[in-house]
This record gives C-alpha cells, sequence and structure tokens, in this order.
C-alpha cells in the first residue's frame, strides 16, 4: 500500500515537471506567433490549451486523492499543498499564453506588434519564457535559493512593461486606437505571465523549508 502511495507521489511530480513544459512550449510559440503574424501557430497555442487543462485536471485528481486516502502529514502534505497550487498557477499562465496568440490570429494577417515595438515585445516574451523555466528549475530540484533570485528578474520583466507602456503612448498620434488596445492587453498578459512564476517560485520555498515566502 506504501508502494502505490510513493508511486502516486512521483507520479504527481512527473505530471507537474511535463505540465511546466507544456506551459513554457506555449509562451514561447505564443510570443513567436504574435511577432511573426503566424496564425498557424497561434492555432496550434490555442488548440494546446485543452490538453494542458486536462493535465492540469488530472494532477489535481491524484493529489485530493491522496489526501483524502492516505491523510499525509509533514513534507508529503505539504507536497501536495503546493502542487495544487503550482497547478493553478501554471493553469492561469497557460490561459495567457492563449490570450497572446488569440491576438494573433485576431488581427491576421496584419501584425499586433508595430515594427517599431517588436524589441520590447521580443524581450518581455523571453523574459516570460525564462522566468518560467527558471521556475521549473526550482521546483524540479527544491532551489529554494534560486526562488528567491525571480523577484528581481520580474523586476526586469515590470522595466519591460513600464517601458512598452511609454512606447504606446509615444506613438499615439501614428497608431490607431485598436492597437494601443491590444498592445496595453498584450504587456499586462505577459506580466501576469511573470508574476505566476514568481508565485510559484515561493510555493517551493514553502516546500523545502515550510515557511511562507
Amino acid at each position: 500500500m506504501r508502494d502505490r502511495y510513493h508511486n502516486d507521489l512521483d507520479q504527481i511530480v512527473d505530471r507537474l515537471l511535463q505540465l511546466f513544459g507544456s506551459v513554457e512550449s506555449a509562451i514561447g510559440l505564443a510570443t513567436q506567433a504574435l511577432l511573426e503574424a503566424d496564425h498557424e501557430l497561434a492555432d496550434q497555442v490555442v488548440m494546446s490549451d485543452q490538453a494542458t487543462d486536462a493535465l492540469c485536471r488530472e494532477i489535481e485528481s491524484i493529489a485530493i486523492e491522496l489526501q483524502m486516502r492516505q491523510q499525509p502529514v509533514a513534507y508529503d502534505l505539504r507536497l501536495l499543498l503546493t502542487t495544487q497550487r503550482i497547478v493553478a498557477d501554471l493553469e492561469r499562465s497557460g490561459d495567457l499564453a492563449k490570450n497572446i496568440a488569440k491576438q494573433a490570429r485576431r488581427r491576421h494577417p496584419d501584425h499586433v506588434v508595430p515594427e517599431q515595438m517588436r524589441g520590447t515585445v521580443a524581450a518581455m516574451g523571453k523574459a516570460a519564457e525564462g522566468l518560467l523555466n527558471k521556475a521549473h528549475l526550482v521546483f524540479e530540484n527544491e532551489d529554494a535559493e534560486l526562488a528567491r533570485l525571480l523577484d528581481a528578474e520580474d523586476d526586469y520583466m515590470d522595466a519591460l512593461h513600464r517601458e512598452l507602456l511609454a512606447e504606446v503612448i509615444g506613438n499615439s498620434r501614428t497608431e490607431s486606437v485598436e492597437t494601443a488596445v491590444d498592445l496595453t492587453l498584450i504587456g499586462r498578459f505577459y506580466e501576469r505571465f511573470a508574476d505566476h512564476a514568481v508565485a510559484i517560485a515561493r510555493q517551493v520555498v514553502y516546500l523545502s523549508t515550510g515557511e511562507l515566502a
């Protein structure tokens, strides 16, 4: 019985690492679709979110069942609680990647991002993907020290967000209102994506130390 219990815990960790990879891929592809006005790539991101949601439900189901059946304590309980919180953050992150892809799809064949702002948006996409990759490593290695460094990288994303908003305002005379609205939304999507990565890292600090970050 205990062997099955530990196998189930291992399965949860494996599935969660798979979920990290799926969402990392989604944000990278969504950024590419956005910058290249690639309708097919945007469709791929939107459709893949269904599999991401299904994986989230599977992980949550196993975690809840183990809590009810085994009544875990100490580290095992923290792992299950942390897993459920991380799944929620990853599910929302996947939704944000999907929203970015939808922006690219909605404006196709036109580009959502004007040429003069593509550098900033590309940097935001790279920062978002990098932050989630680090959160992935934080969880996989239970690296509380790396987790604490993500706040500084989130500050970089906030700075990029401010830069994008300044560019939107500065180009308000030459760009349409629709473009301004789209870029404001896209900036917010990336900023929120980064916030979820930081939240995941803080959950790992709790998992590792039992202390709330």
